[in-house]
């Protein structure tokens, strides 16, 4: 068992300190050099940006030199070089260059903590259709997909033609690559993108940095269509037969099983006039029942009888002649004459008491 006091823990934020001249004081023994080919459509961008090339490859002690006739970048050493990986970051600078990538992304390269990596993707698909489907897959509409790609692993992402160029920490290069080949087999980004987001978060938990992270990841499954779309045009195979199809009747066996062939030049012409005018009296016919039926009346409607109203209950004017009659009489807040009679005898009542 082995005490973990005594193992060696590395401080968060420790960086290894940089390459200076101290560690390497002769120099290197020989000269090295790389040279990389660069398409014709990039051959104005690195004209106007090849002194800023040269500025920032000089301050390693590294000469680079632009061939626009052959079309090429050479990258050498010199008697002053004295880190000797600096050829090789010089070598991953001129190759992203070719690829497309801008200069501003293109030097963070010669820093000690960035690295690139350029994945060929071009011989990973057969069909060229599904090849490109698969590409715009990897980019999103409007480059959406890419852009969460770079923010989860912290790379610059360039893809172009055949190949996708990389820029960034070792940890965020392996994430790139397994999602850029992924996608090329057929397995959409967004699953990868998921996964790296919970990773993201699962890392900012210290209790969870030293388990196993499995159980909070997703799984997912491949999913096989059972039922195959039917089109929508079904060729439907004829029996085999062994004999070959019937020889199709000529225009002179037709008119031997019409009778044509035995009658007179005449008799032909006769006929095919009367076919012809039977024709033209059909159409006629047509064409005239057509504009007729402008001149056919609609159909009315049938017209519906008001009902008389009903005479069972008569009204009984005599009521309302003798209503009205008493109504004038009397006056407005005058007694009833039954009420009036009762109040005359009430009156009557008190006087004799007194």
């Amino acid at each position: 068992a082995v005490d973990e006091s005594e193992l060696l823990t590395v401080p968060d934020g420790w960086k290894e300190p940089a390459f200076t001249r101290e560690d390497n004081p002769k120099g290197l023994l020989e000269e090295s050099s790389f040279a990389t080919l660069f398409p014709k459509y990039r051959e104005a961008y690195l004209k106007e940006c090849w002194p800023l090339v040269q500025k920032a490859l000089g301050e390693h002690y590294v000469n680079a030199a632009l061939d626009l006739i052959e079309g090429s970048m050479t990258v050498t050493t010199t008697k002053k070089t004295f880190d000797p990986y600096a050829i090789i970051r010089a070598r991953d600078l001129i190759k992203l260059l070719a690829r497309s990538v801008p200069f501003e992304q293109a030097v963070r390269i010669l820093q000690d903590d960035v690295a690139c990596d350029i994945i060929k993707i071009g011989s990973l698909v057969r069909k060229r259709e599904t090849f490109i489907k698969r590409r715009a897959r990897l980019l999103g509409p409007k480059g959406s997909t890419l852009k969460a790609l770079e923010l989860l692993t912290n790379c610059y992402i360039m893809v172009q033609g055949n190949t996708v160029s990389a820029l960034g920490p070792f940890s965020g290069l392996k994430e790139v690559r397994k999602v850029v080949l992924d996608t090329m087999k057929n397995i959409h980004p967004i699953y990868n993108i998921k996964t790296l987001m919970i990773k993201r978060e699962l890392a900012k938990d210290p209790e969870l940095r030293t388990q196993s992270w499995e159980r909070f990841l997703p799984k997912f499954k491949r999913k096989n269509l059972k039922k195959r779309k039917e089109p929508k045009k079904k060729n439907t195979k004829k029996e085999y037969t062994p004999f070959p199809p019937p020889q199709p009747e000529s225009q002179i066996d037709k008119e031997l099983a019409s009778g044509e062939y035995f009658l007179k030049e005449r008799q032909k012409k006769r006929k095919q006039m009367e076919e012809i005018k039977a024709k033209q009296a059909d159409a006629i016919k047509r064409r005239q029942e057509e504009r007729n039926k402008a001149f056919i009346p609609p159909k009315e409607k049938p017209v519906v009888k008001t009902k008389k109203a009903s005479t069972e209950k008569k009204i009984d004017t005599e009521a309302i002649k003798e209503k009205v009659k008493n109504a004038k009489k009397k006056k407005l807040g005058a007694l009833h004459e039954e009420e009036v009679k009762l109040k005359m005898a009430a009156d009557e009542k008190k006087k004799k008491k007194k």
